[in-house]
């Protein structure tokens, strides 16, 4: 069995979903605004990404346009667990992980992200993210 999207049921699964975060001393409605006010030490960024006027998605656009923090590539993964470690420590969705027993996680997504998930159209994509939460899933269960 294999869960093949971040969608309905398995809608928390997503960084979209609303969950409080607080990552590196300001709070975050969600993983999403947590992770992209990572990508630059820009403060004015930094607070738009906290004060969360403006969806993800948008935000996630104007992230492209950043000047990142200089060795962005190289801990991204890194930000992402720690990010998705303040999620899943918390309920419900430490419960709901767990829930999930071994089953593969899969971001699959029509957009195009092959680093962290997989694209439904190709079958193509690295699942990062998918196997992050299933390495958190696994401590939890030890």
């Amino acid at each position: 069995m294999m869960i093949h999207q971040f969608k309905e049921e398995y809608r928390w699964l997503s960084n979209f979903h609303p969950c409080d975060i607080r990552f590196r001393g300001k709070r975050y409605p969600s993983v999403e605004y947590a992770y992209m006010s990572a990508k630059s030490d820009d403060k004015k960024w930094k607070m738009m990404c906290a004060e969360a006027k403006e969806k993800q998605g948008e935000i996630k656009k104007k992230s492209q346009h950043l000047k990142l923090v200089s060795n962005w590539e190289a801990i991204k993964i890194d930000v992402m667990r720690e990010c998705l470690e303040l999620k899943f420590s918390q309920e419900p969705f430490k419960t709901w992980l767990a829930e999930t027993g071994d089953i593969h996680l899969q971001e699959g997504n029509t957009w195009g992200d092959r680093f962290w998930g997989v694209d439904l159209e190709t079958g193509e994509g690295e699942n990062n993210l998918g196997k992050l939460i299933m390495e958190i899933r696994e401590k939890l269960h030890q």
